[in-house]
Formats: C-alpha cells, structure tokens, sequence
C-alpha cells in the first residue's frame, strides 16, 4: 500500500494514475515509445534489457511481468537466471553481452560509466543509436522502479479484464 498519508489504500500504479493523472504517467508514455519507436534493437531484445533492469533492481513484480513478456517474444526463459549469475556466460548473443553490461553497470554504479564503456558497445558493431537506446531504456526503466518504489505501490499487472497495460505494450 502507499506511503502517501492522503491516499493509503492505493493498491496500484494504475489506481495512482487515475488519481493523479498528472504524476508518472510521461515515464510510462515513455517507456511505452522506447517499446515500440524504431530501434536498434528488435522488440524481444528492449523487453529482454527491460527485465534485466528490473531484476538488476529487485523489481519483483516488474521482473515476472517483463520476463513473461519476454518469453511470450521468444526470450528461453533460462536465459535470465543465467543473466542473473554471469552475463558473460548467458545464453545471448554475443553482441548483445556489452549492451547488459554497460546497463549493469548505468544500473548499479552509473557514476563509473565511462568511454570504454561505451566503446565496448561500438566495438561490437552496434552503432551510436544502440547506445542512445541502451541508456534510455535503461534511465526509464530505473526512474519507473524509482517512481512506484518511492511513493509505496506496486506496478498493475496487466490482464484481459484490466485495459491498462503499462507493462506490456
């Protein structure tokens, strides 16, 4: 439940919303655009980096969602558990091991970002997009998990009956 005195029984990001219309809802059209503008990367790929930030975050909630979405997309679902041990021995392309490593990094300790950081993406082919679109995703992502944290409610899980569907568009 919320940790707003005004509004204890808020039981969701959604119920929030329709409350405060104007609190959060950009991050979430954000992270709506992030999930469907064009890319770098394939849409299985931004919901892949998604739920590694969510887990890097102890996101509970958001994880499981963002996992299942991810499988729906055709992510092995093994692939997580091994991210969440070693990215250098996951399952993944080996491409894409510098874009979970920078967001690992941007994630845990961004004041240590640095060129080689950087570089480590470009040295892999990805081009200067992939690296906007890491970031982005990745400051979304954490801001978002910030956000519902912060003031004390959890993410509405999206469902047939509930047409809000911040999570997984």
């Amino acid at each position: 439940m919320s940790y707003l005195p005004s509004s204890p029984d808020l039981p969701n990001i959604a119920v929030m919303l329709g409350k405060y219309p104007g609190r959060g809802i950009l991050l979430f059209k954000l992270l709506e655009n992030i999930k469907t503008s064009r890319s770098s990367f394939s849409r299985n790929i931004r919901e892949l980096i998604i739920t590694y930030t969510s887990g890097l975050n102890q996101c509970g909630l958001g994880y499981k969602t963002h996992k299942a979405v991810s499988e729906q997309l055709g992510i092995n679902e093994k692939v997580f558990d091994q991210l969440k041990t070693d990215i250098e021995s996951a399952q993944v392309d080996e491409r894409l091991k510098p874009i979970l490593r920078f967001v690992k990094k941007l994630t845990l300790t961004p004041d240590q970002i640095n060129q080689t950081d950087a570089q480590g993406i470009y040295d892999a082919g990805w081009d200067e997009q992939a690296l906007l679109d890491s970031v982005e995703i990745c400051a979304v992502v954490n801001c978002v998990i910030r956000f519902v944290s912060g003031i004390g409610i959890d993410f509405e899980v999206p469902s047939k009956n509930n047409p809000v569907q911040f999570l997984s568009v």
